[in-house]
């Protein structure tokens, strides 16, 4: 029966939760006791307990790596390189099986029928048993092959990690051989703004974070004559220049850069949101000129490696470890995360967890060692809009962004 005073009910119900969040913690504080005498219980328990993300849903296109629409996919380059290796191995095993075929055959029948003469096994029965085997193994290697949702949610494998820029498909570095040439070069980038444009102090900012860069503005005055932006990558590229950084504005509000990789492209355009400069954020440093670290995480696809590269060319290839700078560009669901630290190693206290891995457990040579970071600043939330064959759009275009592609939320481009 429900009791029908108001008053006696909510008391009622909070005596109800006070006892569950009781037991609740009755139940942690016995599960940690257990824990403490085996922590196997505690690796368990947290391959476990992994959240089933849409990042760990995430789904792949299954093509070939010969298409050369490949930026248009979502394909696992990681994949691709292993189904590679696979075709190339049977292969071999097939021109190995081909020529000693032919000088075994003799062999083989013999001992076929040494091993057949038995009263346990007969023909049939061999027959039947590699029917079985043949049968089952396709099933459970299309099984292994294809893992669930949840077996990508429990796996450490499956963590987040840096990008392997040597993953790279034939086809894209055929399609841009600048992009993906082996020659080390240091990056000399030219930074400008719009006409008329008021982000003169964000462009400023940005060569703070990209080294070996100079800022210049440009104007629409009626005495002087408006450069377009093929002469600014012309002009650029006469004086050695690598790239070209065009800042956007909405609003007297920075909302986009294009990023031109010379003499002759492609342009990259993306988004801009979350810009905050370094002065505005909490307990921020002041950076240094020393070339900072470059750490990508999590471009998979090849757009994501095509994004990498560019990433890459922005930023020389030696950097300068006293300086202890690093920027971070994180991609998660197709959004470019960019930041910029200073770190320190320190001793751990001794009420700090360790340093563990993927595997959750304890890095060997970390012991005792954590690592202390200071934002420098400025942050900022990239999203590829649009890559460019040539310079500007008249060009004509490798891949554009359209709204269509967030029909299936477990498929990402980068």
């Amino acid at each position: 029966m429900p009791i029908k005073n108001k008053q006696v009910r909510k008391l009622q119900n909070i005596k109800r939760k006070r006892a569950e969040n009781a037991s609740r913690h009755e139940l942690r504080h016995e599960r940690r006791k257990q824990e403490v005498r085996d922590p196997s219980l505690k690796r368990e328990r947290l391959a476990r307990s992994v959240p089933l993300t849409l990042d760990r849903k995430r789904t792949w296109d299954d093509v070939g790596s010969d298409d050369e629409n490949l930026l248009g996919m979502s394909v696992d380059v990681e994949r691709l390189k292993r189904q590679r290796q696979e075709e190339e191995a049977a292969e071999a095993d097939a021109g190995k099986e081909d020529g000693s075929d032919d000088q075994e055959n003799g062999e083989n029948n013999d001992d076929e029928d040494d091993d057949v003469d038995s009263m346990i096994m007969t023909d049939s029965d061999n027959d039947s048993d590699n029917d079985d085997e043949e049968s089952t193994k396709p099933e459970k290697r299309r099984k292994k092959s294809i893992p669930t949702a949840t077996e990508r949610a429990t796996s450490p494998t499956q963590s987040t990690k840096s990008t392997n820029l040597s993953l790279a498909p034939e086809v894209l570095a055929a399609k841009f051989p600048s992009l993906f040439a082996n020659e080390v070069t240091n990056p000399k980038i030219l930074i400008t703004t719009a006409p008329n444009s008021t982000l003169h102090h964000e462009g400023k900012l940005l060569t703070s974070l990209f080294p070996n860069s100079v800022y210049i503005r440009r104007t629409r005055h009626r005495h002087a004559h408006v450069f377009s932006v093929k002469e600014i990558c012309k002009f650029a590229s006469n004086r050695n220049y690598t790239a070209v950084v065009i800042v956007n504005e909405d609003q007297k509000k920075i909302s986009g850069l294009d990023i031109v990789h010379l003499p002759i492209g492609p342009m990259f355009h993306f988004s801009i949101s979350n810009w905050i400069e370094g002065k505005k954020l909490p307990g921020h440093g002041s950076a240094s000129e020393a070339y900072p670290e470059l750490i990508l995480n999590n471009f998979r696809s090849p757009l994501g490696i095509l994004t990498a590269h560019l990433f890459k060319s922005l930023w020389p290839t030696q950097p300068e470890l006293v300086g202890r700078q690093v920027v971070t560009i994180h991609n998660q669901r197709d959004y470019c995360f960019v930041r910029r630290h200073r770190y320190i190693f320190r001793e751990k206290r001794e009420t700090e967890k360790p340093v563990v891995g993927a595997d959750g457990n304890e890095i060997k040579g970390a012991e005792g060692i954590k690592t202390g970071l200071q934002e420098l600043g400025p942050r900022m939330t990239l999203k590829l809009r649009r890559v460019d064959k040539g310079i500007q759009r008249s060009s004509g275009q490798e891949w554009e962004w359209k709204g269509q592609m967030e029909k299936t939320r477990t498929k990402f481009q980068l």
